[in-house]
């Protein structure tokens, strides 16, 4: 199949799961003045979304989810506060060994990032900073100097919070805001949940029997709405069902603002969800299982339900 083929179907599947019985409404409000530089209130730095394209399939692999996992661990860069997400592709999965992370929704956002980039097309491991820069997932170098040149942009403010109401270990109620200076240009609000100490053997494949830790695994992504041209301040509720084999104490939740078309970065909250619940759950163990959301406007009269971009299937 030609790469032009193979692009218009990826980017076919990705619309019907975004859009599959779903209807988003979202609050959007006037523009208003620039905000100052977002910066974690907590650690005093700007937050930086990192990305890493990357497969159980692939045997380059391995050392670019280990800088993932320690850029995250050690914060190595001033400040910058890196915000992961590990996503795995599917187009390994041809190779004998299924990864149980991976999607085609990852793998079609990967053939986004290779449009924006001007790439000939998609490679393993790849990292992509704030999708501003792309380069091999392993080099150390290239991206701590690409999260230090992120972290000098200028980022809308992105807070998570739960929203009012009774919440339970198993169905909780986020609200996701937005505010900063007026969008130039057409942007998508993400919302994603992530998970850390998993870890993986496979069987077969290039990697069949090695051992393999991961971490800020994305488990669920879901579009939260889009913000249009000269839109201003954004809000949006969302209701996640979280299936009881993930492990609450290891999961972040994590909420950005995209350029539709360059897809910049433009801002990044997280948090991590057993801060957000104030809970501790018993430890599970940890299989792959597709969980949910519904998303509801603020202030809205027509909530409706909205599938995720990726819920997870057990091999």
């Amino acid at each position: 199949m030609n790469r032009r083929v193979w692009r218009a179907l990826l980017f076919a599947g990705g619309i019907i799961a975004v859009v599959t019985g779903a209807r988003v409404f979202a609050a959007r409000h006037p523009a208003r003045a620039s905000t100052p530089q977002q910066q974690n209130s907590v650690t005093g730095r700007v937050p930086v979304l990192v990305e890493l394209f990357t497969s159980e399939g692939c045997s380059s692999c391995p050392p670019a989810d280990g800088l993932l996992a320690r850029l995250v661990e050690t914060q190595p860069v001033e400040g910058a506060e890196v915000v992961a997400l590990e996503e795995h592709v599917d187009y390994w999965n041809r190779l004998g060994w299924t990864d149980p992370y991976s999607s085609p929704v990852f793998t079609q956002r990967q053939a986004e990032y290779s449009d924006a980039f001007g790439l000939e097309g998609a490679y393993t491991p790849q990292m992509v900073v704030d999708g501003r820069a792309e380069f091999v997932g392993s080099d150390e170098r290239h991206a701590r100097q690409s999260i230090a040149q992120a972290a000098r942009e200028k980022k809308n403010r992105v807070q998570i919070a739960l929203a009012p109401g009774e919440q339970s270990p198993d169905h909780i109620t986020l609200t996701v805001k937005l505010a900063g200076a007026e969008a130039k240009e057409a942007g998508r609000i993400i919302l994603a949940l992530t998970e850390d100490k998993l870890s993986t053997v496979p069987v077969r494949g290039e990697n069949s029997g090695r051992s393999w830790g991961h971490s800020s695994v994305a488990r669920l992504t879901v579009l939260l709405g889009e913000q249009k041209p000269g839109a201003g301040d954004f809000s949006a509720t969302a209701v996640v069902t979280l299936p009881p084999e993930w492990r609450r104490e290891n999961m972040r939740v994590v909420a950005f603002v995209q350029e539709q078309k360059t897809r910049r970065i433009l801002g990044v909250g997280v948090t991590s969800l057993t801060k957000l619940m104030k809970l501790t759950t018993p430890t599970l163990p940890a299989t792959l299982s597709p969980g949910r959301a519904s998303l509801d406007a603020t202030g809205g009269t027509m909530p409706g339900s909205a599938s995720p971009l990726h819920s997870g299937v057990s091999p």
